[in-house]
């Protein structure tokens, strides 16, 4: 897991998962796609942390990684996030199980609405062979709820949690993350201040989960700051300027070439006229110097 509010991000409304998720892709990205696919939200996906459980290095990681960008399965960029300690800019790897074009992740970085955008499926006849990956694809689709209630037990062994009361607590944990919760709040909420001892794990956090639930976000709150990052130069730039998340000088478009306006032939001759009028007219100085050298010509006054 990465530190506390980075690591990967779920992207929204994705469809459920299904063998054939990444068979459009080559063998390596595919692989690549379905492990993270697997690993729950703020799991550390940078390249070297994937190099060290894969048996693909870090070159071949990051292509591949550039590779899924440009198919729509990921996207890179900074959040503003706000917290106790002051607001500050968090680079995100924002990861989608189902392809996304440059349109949707230009909405879903702008905060507009993307609910129901969802591609229909691809069909069996027309998808290829799903691609086989390692012996770790057969371990059953775990969501972010039940992931966090896992995790309950290891920040606090106290209130550790079976494979069935994570499954029954699962859907009130999710109902958090639909109210914007983050898994450290989660977390935090299930294991600060714990009676000592704790007689029944499953109930006081059930209680927990109901009593201490975030309200409902106003339709009127503001979406986080999103900027997206260039996948090879990591220059920010806006959604829709970055296409397959790459920026124009990367994909080898030339600059474009800004044109200042241009003045009227009146106005050229009216301001070229004013210039030479100043450089004719004597500066102050010049004119205090000729009446200095005119008293001493005079001589001395008189008495």
């Amino acid at each position: 897991m990465a530190n506390p509010g980075y690591g990967k991000r779920s992207a929204a409304e994705q469809q459920s998962p299904a063998p054939g998720d990444f068979a459009h892709l080559p063998a390596r990205e595919a692989a690549i796609a379905g492990f993270i696919d697997r690993l729950p939200d703020g799991a550390d996906i940078s390249v070297k942390a994937l190099a060290k459980v894969l048996d693909y290095g870090q070159c071949a990681l990051r292509t591949a990684l550039n590779r899924l960008q440009r198919a729509g399965h990921l996207r890179r960029g900074r959040e503003h996030v706000v917290g106790s300690g002051g607001a500050r800019w968090v680079t995100r790897t924002w990861f989608s199980r189902t392809a996304r074009d440059n349109a949707w992740w230009a909405s879903y970085v702008t905060g507009s609405s993307v609910s129901g955008d969802v591609p229909d499926a691809p069909s069996t006849a027309a998808s290829a062979e799903p691609v086989r990956l390692s012996d770790c694809s057969r371990v059953p689709e775990r969501s972010r709820a039940y992931t966090v209630l896992v995790a309950v037990g290891r920040r606090n062994p106290a209130v550790s949690l079976s494979a069935a009361d994570c499954a029954a607590l699962e859907p009130l944990a999710a109902e958090w993350f639909v109210r914007g919760a983050t898994e450290e709040d989660v977390l935090r909420t299930l294991t600060d201040g714990l009676p000592v001892p704790v007689h029944h794990p499953a109930g006081l956090i059930r209680e927990r989960l109901k009593s201490k639930l975030p309200p409902v976000p106003s339709a009127s709150e503001r979406p986080p700051l999103r900027v997206m990052e260039c996948a090879t130069c990591r220059a920010p730039g806006r959604p829709e300027a970055l296409v397959d998340g790459d920026c124009g000088a990367c994909r080898g478009e030339p600059e474009p070439v800004r044109r200042s306006a241009r003045l009227s032939s009146d106005t050229v001759h009216a301001r070229a006229a004013e210039a030479r009028a100043a450089a004719s007219r004597p500066s102050a100085s010049t004119v205090s110097t000729a009446r200095r050298s005119a008293r001493l010509s005079r001589g001395p006054a008189r008495t």
